[in-house]
C-alpha cells in the first residue's frame, strides 16, 4: 500500500488536503479515488486513509484509523559521516535510514572533497532531509531520522556532552583498538555514535581529537572499505548482532 509522509498533524476521522509533493506522487502512481493509502507524520505510528478527490494539482484524503506500528531498532545509533562527494552521500543517507539509523550528522573535514556554505549548504540539507523522508516511506519506518546541516568536525566535537555511562562512541579506523567481535552481544540502552571519515579518511590530528572526545577506534576486518560502504556495513552488522532485523 502506498505510504506518504506529511508534516501536518494527523487526526483520525478528519478530511485533509494533501501536500503538493504527495499530490504529485499520487498522480505519478496513478492512484484513483477510494484507493487506500498510509499516512505518517514522523512522530510514530501511521494512519490508514483513503483518497477522496484527486484533481490536477490537489487531492484530499479521509483519515480512517491510527495504527501504532513502528519499525525501529531496539537501540539508537547516530551516524557522524564525513561528507562524501558525488551522489555517495545521498546513497548513504538513504541506506542508513533503511537500516534503522536514528540520526545522521554530516561532517566537513580536513580531507573532505565537498565544501558547503551559504545557499548551497541550505539546499543540500533540505535535499538530505527529503531523502530521509522518502526512505521512510519506502522502508516502512514511521519515525523520520533527523539529518543535521553539515557541521565542521571541531564544532561538532566541542558540542558533545561528556560520555554517559554505557554510551558507545566508535570511530571506524584501519588502526583499530577494538574488533567488531569484541562489541557487546546485546544492544545497549544508551546511545551509540559512530564516526566515519570521508573518502580520504580523517587526518591523524582529527582522529586524535575524536579519540579525546571519548571515541574508541573500531575495525571491521582486514579490508579497507570505501566510506559509503563502511557506514552501511557497520549498521547492517550491528542489526544482526543486536537484534535490529
Amino acid at each position: 500500500m502506498p505510504r506518504f509522509f506529511v508534516s501536518s498533524p494527523l487526526v483520525a476521522g478528519e478530511i485533509m488536503p494533501l501536500p503538493d509533493d504527495v499530490v504529485r506522487h499520487v498522480q505519478v502512481l496513478r492512484l484513483q479515488t477510494d484507493d487506500p493509502i498510509i499516512l505518517f507524520d514522523g512522530t510514530g505510528g501511521e494512519y490508514s486513509a483513503r483518497l477522496l478527490e484527486i484533481g490536477k494539482r490537489t487531492a484530499t484524503a479521509h483519515i480512517d484509523a491510527f495504527n501504532e506500528r513502528d519499525a525501529e531498532t531496539p537501540y539508537r545509533v547516530t551516524l557522524a559521516q564525513g561528507v562524501a562527494g558525488g551522489d555517495k552521500m545521498d546513497w548513504l543517507i538513504e541506506k542508513a535510514v533503511e537500516l534503522g539509523v536514528a540520526s545522521v550528522i554530516p561532517l566537513t573535514t580536513e580531507r573532505g572533497v565537498v565544501r558547503l556554505s551559504g545557499e548551497r549548504a541550505i539546499r543540500r540539507h533540505s535535499h538530505w532531509q527529503a531523502l530521509a523522508r522518502a526512505a521512510c516511506e519506502q522502508c516502512g519506518r514511521n519515525r523520520v531520522p533527523g539529518v543535521t546541516p553539515a557541521l565542521d568536525l571541531d564544532k561538532w566535537l566541542n558540542g558533545l556532552p561528556p560520555v554517559e555511562t554505557g554510551e558507545l562512541r566508535l570511530l571506524l579506523s584501519p588502526r583499530a583498538e577494538l574488533s567488531f567481535a569484541s562489541l557487546p552481544g546485546k544492544g545497549p540502552t544508551s546511545p551509540v555514535t559512530i564516526a566515519i571519515g570521508p573518502e580520504a579518511g580523517f587526518s591523524p590530528a582529527e582522529e586524535a581529537a575524536i579519540a579525546d572526545a571519548g571515541f574508541t577506534t573500531l575495525g571491521l576486518g582486514p579490508r579497507i572499505l570505501r566510506t559509503e560502504t563502511a557506514g552501511v556495513a557497520v549498521l547492517a552488522a550491528l542489526a544482526a548482532k543486536w537484534g535490529g532485523w
